[in-house]
């Protein structure tokens, strides 16, 4: 009795044991058709009463759900009827697993808000997907017919290609259910530290765009207005929609010459052209508007402000790049030149060192000519007319009734203000009795006129 009972605890333990090594060989060769993220089913989607892209999806699942997963970089590549390949999905930066499926629909299905994520792409009957990672592929499947892959999907079928856990393999399942887990999934959002401002300080301060000879005679200044040096490496301008970077660094109120070499500045625009200098962070810090107008031999500079702190900007013939800017309103002439102030141009000047003018006449030295002096001292004009100082002619006194002009009251406190006043009066006296005197006849026909009208 005893042997027979040990010879059926053998036997059992044998089975056992076998068993036990059967089932490990079987587990992990199911294991190695399931990989740690594999494709739990995917469904192309069919028309329904009408609707198109009904029930299309794609499932995701992995063997662990004890702990997240990162999916940060994983690709859901799709691969058509064709053999080309495109990126259907790829998930996000701090995106992450938290079940043990997530599921995918197309972005113009029905049911695409019932899925953790969307693809724009729709899956075509006849086709493939694979899940990637950093160019390697960790699962895939196909429906094209060819050989290793299943066969195509049908109109109207409602089948959806699933994985079976127990096997590995998939099979073609006839209205899957799939599963919807809103917290199976989720992405942090980004935490975006504020980027302290690198470039404050800093404003435009000059610009020349008007070249004599050369494009490279172009610059845009900048100055340090703060109190503290900055460092320009990832302070930028902008230009035309385009940016262009500084370096170096540049002192507490100090200047700096940028000379383009990317770009050239619109000589001399016809409408405003705009300079800005922006940030590291992206802040517009100023703004450069320099007009129409711009000439030879001029830059356009900030030289100063006004009582309300607006910044004024004037054309000056002192270009001072790299400098403290000065306004020069006109250019400077050279030796043997003298400028003509109402032209802006510099004039030869004739060589009159010498030379002297006859008595009554004044040297022009512009001209190197004698000019008549016009003298008016002796001249005079009949009655109603005045003498004009600057040409010595005779000119019509203009009278002035009055109308356009309001009398204000002014008090006289000095006797030569009551004198200038007194002798005016008596001025107008005298020519009243002069003009009665001269029309008397006339008047006194008009006096007899009326009278006997009246009478």
């Amino acid at each position: 009795m005893k042997k027979f009972l040990l010879i059926l605890i053998i036997f059992v333990s044998t089975v056992i044991l076998t068993f036990l090594g059967l089932y490990k060989v079987f587990a992990v060769e199911i294991n190695a058709k399931i990989p740690e993220i594999y494709i739990r089913a995917v469904n192309p989607g069919y028309t329904v009463d009408g609707k198109s892209n009904v029930g299309e999806m794609i499932e995701i699942s992995r063997r662990n759900s004890d702990k997240r997963m990162s999916l940060a970089g994983l690709v859901v590549g799709y691969t058509n009827s064709s053999g080309n390949k495109t990126v259907l999905f790829e998930f996000p930066e701090n995106s992450w697993m938290l079940g043990d499926r997530v599921l995918l629909r197309l972005a113009s299905s029905p049911e695409s808000e019932l899925a953790a994520a969307n693809y724009t792409k729709t899956l075509a009957f006849k086709g493939g997907i694979s899940l990637e990672r950093d160019g390697l592929i960790l699962d895939a499947v196909c429906w094209d017919g060819k050989e290793g892959c299943f066969k195509e999907f049908k109109s109207g079928e409602g089948v959806s290609l699933v994985r079976n856990l127990e096997t590995g393999e998939f099979e073609r399942i006839l209205d899957y259910v799939h599963e919807y887990d809103a917290d199976s999934y989720y992405v942090e959002e980004a935490v975006v530290e504020s980027v302290p401002s690198q470039c404050k300080g800093l404003v435009f301060s000059e610009v020349l765009s008007y070249y004599e000879t050369s494009a490279v005679e172009q610059f845009v200044e900048i100055y340090n207005s703060g109190v503290e040096q900055v460092l320009m490496n990832g302070c930028k301008i902008k230009y035309k929609n385009k940016f262009y970077g500084l370096e170096g660094v540049l002192k507490p109120e100090g200047y700096m010459a940028y000379f383009p070499t990317e770009f050239n500045l619109t000589k001399n625009p016809a409408n405003v052209s705009v300079l800005e200098l922006v940030d590291s962070n992206g802040e517009i810090l100023d703004k450069l508007e320099y007009p129409n107008g711009q000439r030879k031999g001029t830059s356009y500079a900030l030289i100063g402000y006004d009582s309300n702190g607006k910044e004024i900007w004037r054309t000056t013939y002192k270009v001072t790049a790299g400098e403290a800017n000065i306004y020069q309103e006109f250019k400077s002439c050279e030796i043997g030149k003298v400028l003509n102030k109402e032209t802006g141009n510099c004039v030869k000047v004739a060589n009159v060192t010498e030379k002297v003018c006859q008595e009554g006449y004044y040297l022009n030295i512009l001209t190197g000519r004698c000019n008549k002096i016009k003298t008016v001292a002796e001249k005079t004009c009949k009655e109603g007319y005045e003498i004009n100082l600057e040409t010595g002619r005779c000119r019509k006194i203009k009278e002035n009734t009055g109308a356009e002009h309001s009398l204000e009251s002014e008090d006289y406190e000095s006797g030569a203000e009551f004198t200038a006043l007194y002798a005016v009066i008596g001025t107008a006296v005298v020519g009243l009795l002069y003009l009665v005197f001269e029309f008397r006849t006339e008047i006194l026909k008009l006096f007899h006129k009326v009278y006997r009208r009246f009478r």
